[in-house]
């Protein structure tokens, strides 16, 4: 490999499959979020989305708790577009988008996040390649590798 390469590896955040994520702007915090390259967007699974046309903002809940579905945080955010989005399963839904600002430990960027119900996944969260292009590589072996403190 040659030098070029190396220097542009190391320009890059090493990432697990699995990181926490905060979404400061929105008021979450430590979201256990599936990396996940072979999904072109990324997914928040919200419940109660409510769209305001006249203020573009749409207003949604979204449950910090798989287990306790009666603890819910109230957010809302400026609608940045509508995208029809094909899920894993195949089908094809229009999704809100949103802009926001995603934190792992010190790492700061701007994400675009699309507004779904993801309750029959395992993560509240998917980040795919498009949140991670410039900033990430993913080491599949690995999980909580740039969120977790110890490593």
């Amino acid at each position: 490999m040659d030098k070029r390469n190396l220097d542009y590896l190391e320009d890059k955040v090493i990432v697990g499959v699995v990181e926490n994520i905060d979404l400061p702007a929105l008021g979450l915090t430590q979201i256990t979020t599936r990396i996940d390259t072979g999904a072109q967007t990324s997914a928040l699974h919200v419940d109660h989305i409510h769209f305001d046309k006249k203020s573009n903002v749409v207003s949604f809940e979204f449950h910090p708790d798989f287990h306790d579905i009666d603890k819910t945080i109230r957010c809302q955010a400026d609608v940045h577009a509508r995208r029809w989005i094909k899920s894993s399963n195949g089908e094809r839904e229009r999704r809100y988008v949103i802009k926001t600002n995603a934190l792992m430990t010190s790492i700061a960027w701007d994400i675009e996040l699309t507004l779904t119900d993801r309750s029959s996944m395992t993560h509240l969260m998917l980040l795919g390649r498009e949140a991670l292009v410039g900033m990430c590589m993913v080491d599949p072996s690995e999980e909580y590798r740039a969120s977790n403190p110890t490593k």
